[in-house]
């Protein structure tokens, strides 16, 4: 007699996320499971119910791996047919190449400082969830630091000032700015680092960095960096989801968590805003062709976007950062002071600098309307006059930086742009320098933590920016070649004047003979 095959319902989506997440886990029978988790209560969070968290995403790992191979193969395929066929001579103009330097310098890097610190948060939440939505993004994480550095290598083979990224990103002073940003987020417990990368990184930073660097790539003729981009940010929307379901939950758990989770916010606010000084400069001065001005893409993404995030936190108890007015006031502003010290301070980067034409400063003039003409434009003419006489404008001195964000303290005070912000704190006798009053803020906070920050100014000045074996006591001792030395930068190639440079004039003659071919 035969006997009647039932046949299996098919898992939904829910179950399969249930058996693949909170079906691995366990209940420890020997060890106590606070010795377990040690790092998830230090903080001062109260999580009463871990369950409560829920993936937005709900993907399985065997999905997680199919997209993203899916994802690896177009990928590549666009990657390497732009190298092969020197994609990199379709560019709008060699000025562009510089705007990849800062993001190979900048912020690949981060990409696996991130994956590390995932990671690690991924092994200190006790609820399984989050674990395994950390293990994702710090896998996540790894394949976008490989595949930037894998899609910029092409343009290493014929430009300067790539070659060394990794070691500028841990010495030189521009570099210490983002490299700060994630390793005050990573000594941080898990909470905290989550709500910093989480909102201010994934949130904040990566729609200003990725949305108007990429679209400007493509603007601008660079089919690599805008594959992997837009390759990048179907992930980084799932991670923005992340940061933000983390948030809601940790304040849906307790009232206790609210005054936490605000000072997290008021400080990564700041902190993130600090950073994308080096976009906004990319995006108003670096583009040769540009698609918007840094004070447009901040009023779509922070203060549309994040006004919006605001709003529905303040259900919580939660309200906009204190530093966002001093923002506003900066904004028509940020741009000009960044890139009017990097021309200043060109011989301790690693990427060309130029002045604006006269049709750049009109398109900055219309876009800033209230600010360009009266604060920067006379300061770009009587620089190019320099130019014209054959003196231009450097200095040479190394700048102070602030103790927090490690930016040099080129800001100015907030509403008032001729007069320069410093802010002094004293700590166990010792004084310490920042770049305004929120720095102070951070620092006073948490001080044990900032006076170990290495800034490279100081070092110089110490003189340990030197290589092994230098004598500074030799004669004829050089401490700014030696400094540069060290941080192995060659002075004039990979900095400097883009005009006359070799990269200008390798790109011009490269193309010029594809052209002729």
């Amino acid at each position: 007699m035969d006997m009647p095959v039932t046949k299996k319902k098919k898992l939904g989506l829910k179950e399969r996320y249930a058996l693949m997440t909170r079906g691995l886990g366990w209940e420890p029978s020997y060890q106590p499971i606070d010795d377990i988790f040690p790092m998830d209560q230090f903080e001062g969070i109260k999580i009463h119910d871990w369950d409560a968290w829920e993936d937005p995403f709900r993907l399985t790992m065997d999905a997680y791996w199919k997209y993203q191979a899916e994802k690896e193969r177009k990928l590549y395929a666009i990657v390497d047919a732009f190298a092969q066929s020197n994609g990199h001579l379709t560019l709008s103009d060699a000025r562009y190449i510089n705007t990849v330097k800062l993001f190979v310098n900048g912020f690949a890097p981060l990409e696996y400082m991130s994956h590390r610190g995932f990671a690690h948060i991924g092994r200190q939440f006790r609820g399984v969830g989050p674990r395994v939505a950390c293990m994702m993004q710090s896998l996540d994480e790894m394949r976008h630091s490989q595949t930037q550095i894998h899609a910029i290598s092409n343009y290493n083979r014929y430009y300067s000032g790539m070659a060394e990224f990794r070691h500028h990103h841990d010495y030189l002073p521009y570099l210490q700015v983002p490299k700060s940003f994630f390793e005050d987020a990573a000594t941080g417990g898990p909470f905290e680092f989550i709500v910093a990368i989480g909102f201010a990184f994934e949130y904040v930073l990566t729609n200003l960095v990725f949305v108007p660097f990429i679209s400007g790539a493509a603007y601008n003729g660079d089919m690599g960096a805008m594959t992997f981009g837009f390759s990048a940010q179907s992930d980084e929307a799932r991670h923005m989801t992340l940061g933000l379901e983390v948030i809601k939950f940790v304040l849906e758990q307790d009232p206790a968590n609210v005054p936490i989770v605000q000072k997290w916010l008021n400080k990564w606010t700041w902190r993130g805003v600090r950073l994308l000084t080096l976009v906004a400069m990319m995006q108003d001065y670096m583009l040769p062709k540009r698609v918007m001005s840094w004070a447009e893409a901040w009023e779509i993404y922070f203060e549309e976007n994040c006004g919006a995030l605001f709003r529905d936190l303040a259900r919580y108890g939660i309200v906009m950062p204190p530093c966002v007015e001093q923002i506003r006031l900066e904004r028509d502003h940020l741009s000009h002071i960044a890139w009017c010290h990097f021309y200043q301070a060109r011989g301790t980067s690693d990427f060309h600098v130029w002045l604006p034409s006269k049709e750049d400063m009109d398109w900055l003039s219309a876009k800033y309307p209230d600010t360009f003409d009266r604060y920067y434009r006379p300061r770009y003419e009587y620089w190019a006059k320099c130019e014209a006489e054959g003196k231009p404008f450097e200095a040479t001195a190394v700048p102070m930086q602030c103790q927090v964000c490690q930016i040099p303290m080129m800001f100015t005070e907030p509403g008032d742009p001729l007069t320069l912000c410093q802010r002094h704190a004293e700590y166990k006798g010792e004084q310490y320098h920042f770049c305004s009053d929120h720095c102070r803020d951070i620092f006073e906070d948490e001080p044990e933590k900032f006076i170990q920050s290495k800034i490279a100014g100081h070092e110089v000045f110490k003189g340990n920016a030197f290589r092994p074996g230098a004598d500074p006591t030799a004669e004829g001792f050089n401490p700014a070649a030696e400094a540069l030395a060290f941080f192995r930068i060659e002075h004039g190639r990979d900095n400097g004047l883009h005009n006359g440079s070799r990269d200008e004039a390798n790109f011009a003659m490269w193309r010029g003979l594809a052209k002729a071919n």
